[in-house]
């Protein structure tokens, strides 16, 4: 078996010896991964495994996508228990099926964590986490507020909190225009998705490679 070598690290050990990340370097992120989430599920893909370990960074800058274990070709819906305990989706612990909105929730705590260095429901005692994941009050560091302007902080809340709805009628990526609901939504309004998708903009973080 023949696989792509990407030589930039995880994302993951990026985000913990630089994060929490700026605006503009989570903007960057995220972006590539809704492109990525769209085009698999266009394909009745779903994902899963969502986290910073699984996200690899190319010689340019840009990510790929990694580790496709829990991958699954759903065009509607599945039951299998599987995921990152920090990323599970309230239908998956409930366990009543589930399809391509888990994807969603996973990317909602992808930007969480990208925005400030963890996750919005850890706990040490992963029952703890899970009553957390269900009840879904998403709260903000105290020094989020002060770490961005005020524009781009509501924007960043009002995006997250669109993902991490445990309502799959009001779940962002979900609703009856997609992913476009994400795309079109203000936090993404400075990126040209044309170029991202042409690889046209300047990536944040280049790795030194030798």
């Amino acid at each position: 078996m023949v696989m792509e070598f990407v030589r930039g690290g995880e994302l993951f050990s990026y985000l913990q010896s630089n994060g929490p990340f700026s605006f503009s370097t989570t903007c960057f992120y995220a972006a590539q991964v809704a492109c990525i989430f769209e085009y698999l599920h266009s394909r009745d893909i779903i994902y899963r495994d969502l986290k910073p370990e699984n996200l690899l960074i190319d010689e340019v800058g840009y990510l790929r996508l990694t580790d496709f274990g829990f991958a699954k070709v759903c065009p509607a819906r599945t039951y299998t228990f599987c995921g990152t305990p920090d990323y599970l989706s309230p239908e998956i612990l409930l366990n009543k099926g589930h399809g391509k909105a888990v994807d969603w929730w996973t990317f909602g705590i992808l930007l969480y964590e990208m925005l400030t260095g963890f996750t919005p429901f850890a706990d040490e005692d992963p029952m703890v986490s899970y009553k957390k994941i269900l009840d879904a009050k998403v709260a903000f560091p105290k020094d989020f507020d002060r770490y961005f302007f005020a524009m781009i902080n509501r924007n960043a809340k009002s995006l997250v909190k669109h993902l991490l709805t445990p309502d799959l009628t009001r779940r962002y990526g979900n609703l009856k225009n997609g992913v476009q609901d994400i795309k079109g939504h203000r936090f993404f309004r400075e990126v040209s998705w044309d170029d991202l998708l042409a690889k046209r903009l300047k990536a944040p973080y280049i790795p030194l490679l030798k």
